[in-house]
């Protein structure tokens, strides 16, 4: 962490933390925000890098979430008032042993307070102003002796650019006081107001403080948000509220701030170098796990990333049909031979902001026929998506534009059955008969931020998920809306079971050829970007060879990025970073 000098805590001012009065009246959120945005939109106050040329980020950034956070519960609750608990990431140990695995911070809390290296932490914002207090643990001497020293409390509120810091076992008392405090305030607004006072507070009744804790279904894992928990807090079980802030936070996460978006395009830079880097050197007799080992050095040297934001996949050859390659019991460790294609999907994150990139290309440096149609087909739908996508268009209906390419490319290698009608009319009998999930059994893509799948796919009130084979893998069935970042990742496979079982199938075994038999063992092809929805299209923050002569090229030690973008639809936004920005491009 490097940190530049500390301006910001004068924009926004502060309270003692040892009082239960201002030391400064706090401004109001908009101005926080505001002051906030325009020390981001200079990288002003202090930022978070990891040195060398590695990208600066503005701490305001996260007193922008905060803000944003803050703002959203008023606008659930104009009266809402009290504290924001949540519970940071532990450093947990592996089994039974005392091997500690590298920390990695809780993605919610991360999003509140860009705390990534603190473990055991917990964290507040108050409501209505989003005062922030961070609780960070110290330790007795057996533990300095081993870890050295506790952080100092002065040194990471300026490090982080917060109001407060305290140590961890101030936390019961902390929210003992602050919740009284908050129960005797009277809203500025409503004492300075002469008019129709009494009928705005229901009577002159103040509203009770509540603790606002985390709890919620992510919709991906099945898992819960787990609510923090402290020695003491029972104490306010009548005032907890365990769904407004899960809520509030999830739908934030979807909507990237601007300083998010630069985050992002920064970890797409690194991981799509580190994606050209391992196409220039893998070869015939390479072991997959090394083409791994390519990209994680690549982004760690030349990034600062010490996190992939996934297990990394490296399938080649007949591997690549399997979807999670890389997980336990396919450990990336086969042998590549010549005419297998590679399918590697591999991506970096930066202070817990994802990447997620799979590019796909032929070991041996030369496409084979068969691997060209399936390769033209997924790009053709990769392209149509990226075409089309803008804010409205429902993500659903993406994904059926995506299935209806990959299916002409596969009438057209002979591996489906157009029976002799018109091709348009064909494939959407095909759809219907839900031929296009034989083939990508997976979404187009979903949601990525500080999670490589993030939060926000299916809330209340928005579209749920559908049980069709195929879309019901979907992670989000939503319209796009502008500041969204999602990912747009089609592909097709040869996945024997699903193969087979479609050739028993009444709706679906006619369209079929003796061709798919060739495709056996073939693996898959899929391409996968990052695209960000703009408000009037999008823009792809992935930056990797695409057309076959790209990948060709790069394979054969080509310059990169081209001197000429021979693909334009694909709306790449070109840029590299320079002592420590991200700088745009003129192809």
């Amino acid at each position: 962490m490097v940190i530049k000098s500390n301006n910001i805590m004068s924009s926004f001012g502060a309270r003692s933390g040892a009082a239960t009065g201002y030391m400064m009246k706090m401004p109001p959120l908009a101005d926080k925000r505001a002051a906030a945005e325009a020390l981001c939109s200079t990288c002003a106050g202090p930022i978070y890098s990891q040195g060398l040329n590695t990208f600066k980020i503005p701490m305001a950034m996260f007193e922008v979430n905060r803000a944003k956070v803050v703002q959203a519960m008023l606008e659930q609750d104009p009266s809402a008032k009290g504290l924001i608990l949540l519970e940071g990431g532990k450093q947990t140990t592996r089994y039974d042993t005392d091997h500690e695995p590298v920390f990695r911070q809780e993605s919610y809390f991360h999003y509140l307070f860009g705390a990534s290296q603190y473990s055991d932490c917990f964290g507040t914002l108050s409501l209505p102003d989003g005062e922030a207090t961070l609780f960070v643990p110290s330790y007795g001497v057996e533990v300095e002796t081993v870890c050295g020293p506790p952080p100092d409390f002065e040194y990471v509120k300026d490090e982080l650019g917060l109001e407060n810091v305290h140590d961890v076992v101030d936390l019961k008392a902390f929210v003992e006081r602050e919740m009284k405090r908050l129960d005797d305030t009277v809203d500025e607004s409503s004492s300075n107001d002469d008019l129709g006072n009494e009928e705005k507070k229901g009577g002159g009744e103040q509203t009770g403080s509540k603790l606002y804790l985390l709890k919620g279904l992510n919709t991906d894992s099945g898992n819960f948000a787990t609510p923090a928990f402290f020695e003491g807090i029972d104490k306010f079980s009548d005032v907890r509220d365990e769904e407004s802030l899960f809520r509030s936070i999830s739908e934030c996460r979807v909507f990237k701030s601007s300083a998010e978006i630069d985050v992002m395009r920064y970890t797409n830079w690194v991981s799509s170098m580190a994606h050209v880097e391992v196409m220039r050197q893998c070869k015939p007799g390479m072991m997959e796990y090394q083409l791994e080992s390519l990209f994680q050095h690549h982004t760690y040297t030349h990034g600062g990333c010490r996190h992939m934001s996934y297990t990394c996949i490296c399938a080649c050859g007949p591997s690549a049909n399997i979807l999670h390659y890389g997980h336990a019991g396919r450990p990336n460790s086969r042998l590549l031979e010549q005419g297998m294609i590679a399918l590697l999907d591999m991506g970096a994150e930066y202070n817990c902001y994802a990447s997620d990139i799979t590019c796909s290309f032929p070991v041996s440096g030369t496409f084979t026929d068969d691997q060209k149609h399936i390769y033209n087909a997924v790009l053709a739908a990769q392209a149509k998506v990226i075409a089309m996508l803008k804010p409205g268009v429902s993500w659903l209906e993406m994904h059926r534009e995506a299935e209806r390419e990959i299916l002409k490319g596969l009438v057209g290698c002979g591996v489906l059955d157009d029976c002799g009608k018109d091709l348009d009319e064909i494939i959407e009998t095909m759809l219907d008969a839900d031929v296009g999930a034989i083939f990508m059994p997976h979404g187009l893509g979903h949601f990525i931020g500080i999670d490589t799948h993030d939060v926000g796919g299916y809330p209340q009130g928005k579209p749920a998920r559908s049980e069709r084979p195929g879309v019901r893998k979907l992670r989000t069935a939503r319209q796009v809306e502008e500041g969204m970042v999602i990912t747009v990742e089609p592909g097709c496979y040869f996945i024997d079971p699903l193969i087979d079982s479609a050739l028993s199938d009444e709706r679906q075994k006619h369209f079929l050829t003796e061709r798919v038999n060739d495709f056996r063992g073939f693996g898959g092809v899929r391409l996968e970007d990052d695209v960000r929805i703009t408000s009037d299209g999008c823009e792809n923050l992935t930056l990797c060879p695409r057309a076959i002569e790209e990948v060709l090229d790069v394979m054969s030690g080509g310059a990169w990025p081209p001197a000429t973008d021979v693909l334009p639809e694909m709306k790449r936004k070109w840029a590299t970073c320079k002592e420590g920005k991200m700088e745009f491009l003129d192809m």
